[in-house]
């Protein structure tokens, strides 16, 4: 609300404060870092720190949620987080504090998780967060009962994220567009093989999209078996080395907490999964492996200079590679374009390009955009029930208006397999044997046999299947039949009095008469 008081509906206003906020959380990370890490026995702890909160600001896959302007939620929640992790360090390091000032530390503990809620409804496992920094870096407990207490001590936290997890079910039940109809199962492959995918980008952040396509079902067993298999495998891991490097299973933990939300168990929109899903998990991840490699390079002569060196190295790919990232979100035409470039059947993205499309007067574009989003929607359908004959046919009609003779074919036989008296898939194949313009695909034996077919079923005696019927005849060479059931087709648009039918037919019977078949034009 102060943006539009500010900058009205300018949208570099905006992008402005999305940047300022992604700053101050940087720097507030850096100074947390610092804060928590610097006691101990932690030497080299502020390099560590800034290469944790450097790789969280320039980090490719950080581009989403900073460019977009609607996800103002996530660099707003990262600030209170930071603060959130602040207060939390004063509240524990301070344990013979007077009853008074403690009380006032952990209520302003409280009121930033309560803005962290209302910043972003992910917000609500930070206080498992909080447990897992008692083990370290901050090493609050080593027996039972230090434990039981410091659990006690987050149930007024986690009772404000029960409360606000509640209020945004209800809240995007009603108002958001999801996937409620999916069964559990294939929510929760999707969610594993998602975990690793966020993994996978983080090393290597290729193809990042504005919005991946969900699965549904269509899953391979093996490759979510693989997932979860290596979920297991890093926890485990983890666990053991919880000891000797306690930083890896707090990162791993880090990174679990606050990625389940956001994994779609409970699943909130149409997408699979999302770049800006992983805006506060990653940093998990980068804290274990800097203070894992900074441990590791202690050994090593010259260790600390080679590890310099490749920070150095990772910071300016990533940088190089953010920039890159940066120039897909000029525009909803060019974040739309390499949407579609970098997934599959992506419906959510020919649509939206299609709505800018038309915005920029690009109408024929738009419309083949249109078409291709309804061919993805088609696609997904049938991957989900495949013996939906409607849907099949519909898809066909699609092909065959970009161009893909074959593939409509063959959506056509498949109704036909599935229902072999399907008179739309029929008619439609039966047209396409007869008329289309490359002779690789004519067949007028086959369209005749199809045509006729299709006019016998009940509801066939209508002019447009009989007008296929006789463009059958003409494609397999027998003119007389052709002439002669035009003529009747045309007899039938007169009763029902349909003038544009009656010149098209018309049209085709002058050509027959002079012994031409008629032939569709290509489509554009």
């Amino acid at each position: 609300m102060v943006d539009s008081q500010l900058y009205g509906l300018k949208p570099r206003g905006h992008h402005f404060t999305n940047i300022l906020l992604h700053n101050i959380a940087t720097v507030l990370l850096f100074l947390v870092l610092c804060q928590m890490t610097s006691n101990k026995g932690q030497s080299g702890s502020d390099w560590r720190s800034a290469f944790v909160a450097a790789i969280f600001a320039i980090h490719p896959m950080r581009v989403e949620s900073v460019a977009w302007i609607a996800e103002r939620k996530d660099v707003l929640s990262a600030v209170f987080l930071m603060l959130t992790l602040w207060a939390y360090v004063r509240y524990a390091r301070a344990p013979t504090a007077s009853p008074a000032r403690t009380f006032a530390r952990y209520l302003t503990l409280s009121i930033f998780v309560v803005c962290g809620l209302m910043s972003k409804a992910t917000f609500v496992t930070v206080p498992f967060v909080l447990l897992l920094l008692d083990y370290w870096p901050l090493r609050r407990a080593d027996n039972l009962a230090a434990w039981r207490r410091l659990i006690i001590e987050k149930v007024p936290l986690v009772l404000l994220s029960i409360l606000a997890s509640l209020a945004t079910v209800a809240a995007q039940t009603q108002t958001i567009a999801s996937l409620d109809q999916l069964a559990l199962l294939p929510r929760l492959k999707n969610a594993a093989l998602s975990a690793i995918i966020y993994l996978r980008q983080m090393f290597w952040p290729k193809d990042l999209a504005i919005f991946y396509p969900h699965p549904h079902d269509q899953l391979n067993l093996w490759l979510v078996l693989s997932a979860l298999a290596l979920l297991i495998a890093i926890t485990l891991i983890a666990i053991f080395l919880r000891e000797k490097r306690p930083y890896v299973i707090v990162g791993w933990f880090w990174y679990l907490l606050l990625v389940f939300p956001v994994l779609g168990i409970v699943q909130a929109g149409l997408q699979g999964r999302a770049d800006r899903f992983t805006y506060l998990p990653h940093i998990g991840i980068t804290l274990a492996l800097t203070w894992s490699c900074a441990d590791v390079a202690q050994r090593w002569r010259n260790g600390r200079l080679l590890l310099g060196s490749l920070g150095i190295g990772i910071v300016f790919v990533c940088t190089g590679l953010a920039y890159k990232q940066t120039t897909y979100w000029r525009d909803s035409i060019s974040i739309w374009q390499h949407a579609i470039s970098v997934t599959a059947d992506n419906q959510t993205a020919n649509q939206n390009l299609a709505a800018a499309l038309y915005a920029r007067g690009q109408i024929a574009e738009s419309h083949r955009q249109e078409r291709a989003g309804a061919i993805a929607h088609a696609k997904t359908v049938l991957n989900d029930f495949p013996y939906d004959v409607p849907t099949r046919d519909d898809l066909g009609v699609l092909l065959i208006q970009t161009g893909d003779p074959r593939g409509a074919i063959e959506q056509w036989e498949k109704s036909l397999q599935l229902n072999d008296e399907d008179g739309n898939a029929l008619n439609n194949l039966a047209w396409v044997l007869a008329t289309y313009p490359r002779d690789d695909i004519r067949n007028g034996k086959q369209a005749v046999e199809l045509a006729q077919k299709a006019t016998s079923l009940p509801g066939g005696n209508v002019p447009l299947v009989i007008r296929t019927l006789a463009a059958a005849y003409a494609e397999a060479g027998d003119f007389s039949k052709a002439i002669e059931t035009a003529q009747r087709a045309i007899d039938l648009a007169k009763t029902q009095n349909n003038q544009s039918l009656i010149t098209t037919l018309q049209h085709e019977l002058e050509l027959y008469r002079a012994g031409t078949p008629y032939r569709e034009s290509p489509p554009e």
